[in-house]
């Protein structure tokens, strides 16, 4: 007979707030953990699949989203003379990218890709 032990810790299951029939975050702490992953986490990690529309409501009013989406330049175009240019970023664009492609990534993590951090919360148990 063959014998199976799990190795794989996992997390205690606790009676946290936002589990049970409405299963939401607290907005307080959504607003805080965009505040350090702006702060911290920005400088490596991604969040390519979130625009700055999925703020609104969440964490932050409407005016606060476009103040921040405002904040980053984006490039766009091309303009009238067929060159690309740079303007303020709307509530419809994307979070920037912390490097221009994957190559940037791992040269600047010794090899490693940073993962991307749009669907961390869904990849948590508890």
């Amino acid at each position: 007979q063959e014998v199976k032990a799990d190795l794989t810790l996992h997390a205690p299951s606790l009676p946290w707030s936002h589990n049970g029939v409405f299963n939401s975050l607290d907005h307080a702490s959504v607003r805080r953990g965009y505040q350090v992953y702006k702060q911290v986490c920005a400088a490596c990690h991604s969040m390519r699949f979130l625009a700055f529309r999925n703020l609104v409501g969440v964490s932050h009013t409407e005016a606060e989203a476009k103040e921040l989406a405002e904040e980053v330049m984006v490039q766009d175009g091309p303009n009238e003379a067929g060159d690309m240019f740079d303007r303020p970023g709307k509530l419809s664009d994307y979070f920037p990218k912390p490097f221009a492609n994957d190559a940037a990534a791992a040269a600047a993590n010794n090899g490693a890709i940073p993962p991307d951090l749009s669907y961390i919360t869904l990849a948590r148990h508890g």
